[in-house]
């Protein structure tokens, strides 16, 4: 993240206001920190949909597909073992633990690409360090939107918040 703008507002209709506001210009709406849930700013056209699903099941088939080759290779071909006559590669009983790896697998790909797409961990993030931002989980409204890199679209779009009815907007450098 580079720099941002942080507005904050006084109620949830000004911040609606302003995310459009913003949208409508170009600037892209990073967050909305809110003390309850908005679901029309939540829904940001634009933004990338996660990963996280098709990471999981590549991960799960992947792992899957390893743990029943290891089970192949090893009663088919590094030790067959004929007991009573019975085939070697019997599926049916190899799909226990190609079953079970491949739900770990999948919950480790998971949660490895659901911290790859958050950033996390991150201890310190510069909106920390924001004035009031604490204020966000009680009664205050702040939306965050990536700061254009001209100096005078930025000057503009700190203005334009400012005119959608902001108390106060705060360049936060990254």
């Amino acid at each position: 993240m580079s720099n941002v703008l942080v507005a904050e507002f006084a109620d949830a209709r000004g911040l609606r206001e302003a995310a459009d506001a913003a949208r409508r210009q170009g600037c892209r709406v990073l967050d909305a920190l809110t003390p309850f849930p908005l679901e029309d700013v939540a829904g940001m056209p634009g933004d990338q949909p996660s990963k996280v699903r098709i990471f999981m099941f590549a991960g799960g088939i992947l792992i899957a597909a390893m743990a029943l080759w290891a089970e192949y290779f090893t009663s088919v071909i590094d030790y067959p073992y004929n007991a009573g006559g019975r085939p070697l590669n019997s599926w049916p009983a190899f799909m226990l633990v190609p079953f079970a790896t491949g739900i770990l697998g999948a919950s480790i790909a998971g949660f490895t690409r659901f911290l790859f797409e958050t950033g996390l961990p991150r201890l310190h993030h510069p909106l920390f360090a924001v004035e009031g931002l604490e204020r966000a989980t009680q009664d205050r409204f702040f939306l965050v939107v990536a700061a254009p890199e001209a100096d005078d679209e930025r000057r503009k779009a700190a203005d334009q918040l400012r005119g959608a009815g902001a108390i106060a907007v705060r360049e936060v450098l990254s």
